[in-house]
């Protein structure tokens, strides 16, 4: 069956960011706690740890409601700006960030960073990093001529981006058009780092069904280079969990780490 595509006030109207963390990140249930976890928490810790890429000022574009892939991060940027378009789930940030106790529980991954750190003594001391280190929760609109609207950005070293991009195309041609407004943002030499999944048509958020862009790897490639970007790494490994399977479609998840050309 396909699934009719998810317009931004689909998005508006349907999506429950408590539905989402229920079903793709809660302790003991949700379907992305094992493969998609370990895979795209080793590769922020690989990227931003000791030796990796560092700098002023980091983007994150299109945050849902979720916090989990800025706790490598935190220790490499002096300023992090997160993002989403939902105002529901940029409420969800600013829950956890003021420490509200209706927050979202993201315990058990701080934990699981700072296992991959060696500090596993440090989970309180994590969270207080990251929560220093956001100084903002924008409205991003992907879509947008311009995705910030108004608002003065500063030209970021990275941007950051899970699970979002392919959510709101329609074509490889929107798709590639997003990279490059995302380059805009960019210092020349500045990275993009986005992690997400591969040949997925739709997800459900509870009993809500979402569209998204199938992009095989590549399409993938394409995208980046004719976005203008020079690839540094990819990594595509096949989806081996069958748990969620009927939530998910997806075949199997991608990292990307690119940088915007000097001259550009």
């Amino acid at each position: 069956m396909q699934t009719p595509y998810s317009t931004s006030q689909t998005y508006i109207e349907e999506f429950d960011p408590l539905d989402y963390y229920q079903t793709y990140f809660a302790p003991g249930q949700g379907i992305f706690e094992l493969q998609w976890t370990e895979f795209v928490l080793r590769n922020l810790h690989e990227t931003f740890g000791p030796g990796g890429l560092k700098g002023d000022v980091l983007i994150d574009f299109g945050a849902g409601p979720t916090i989990y892939h800025l706790l490598s991060a935190c220790e490499a940027f002096n300023t992090i700006i997160t993002s989403d378009f939902l105002a529901q789930n940029r409420e969800q940030l600013e829950k956890w960030l003021r420490k509200d106790p209706d927050a979202l529980d993201w315990t058990h991954i701080v934990k699981y960073v700072c296992d991959l750190e060696g500090n596993s003594d440090h989970l309180d001391k994590k969270e207080e990093t990251l929560r220093r280190k956001v100084t903002k929760v924008l409205k991003c609109d992907a879509l947008a001529e311009k995705p910030y609207g108004a608002e003065p950005m500063p030209q970021a070293d990275c941007i950051t981006s899970c699970l979002c991009l392919e959510v709101p195309c329609k074509d490889l041609e929107t798709f590639t058009n997003i990279l490059k407004k995302l380059k805009e943002l960019l210092k020349p030499g500045g990275h993009v780092v986005i992690q997400s999944v591969l040949k997925c048509s739709f997800y459900y958020v509870g009993k809500k069904r979402f569209s998204s862009l199938s992009l095989s790897e590549d399409e993938l490639e394409k995208a980046f280079r004719e976005a203008g970007y020079e690839i540094v790494k990819i990594k595509v490994i096949p989806r081996t969990d069958k748990l969620g399977i009927d939530f998910s479609d997806h075949v199997g998840y991608y990292f990307v780490q690119a940088h915007k050309p000097q001259n550009c």
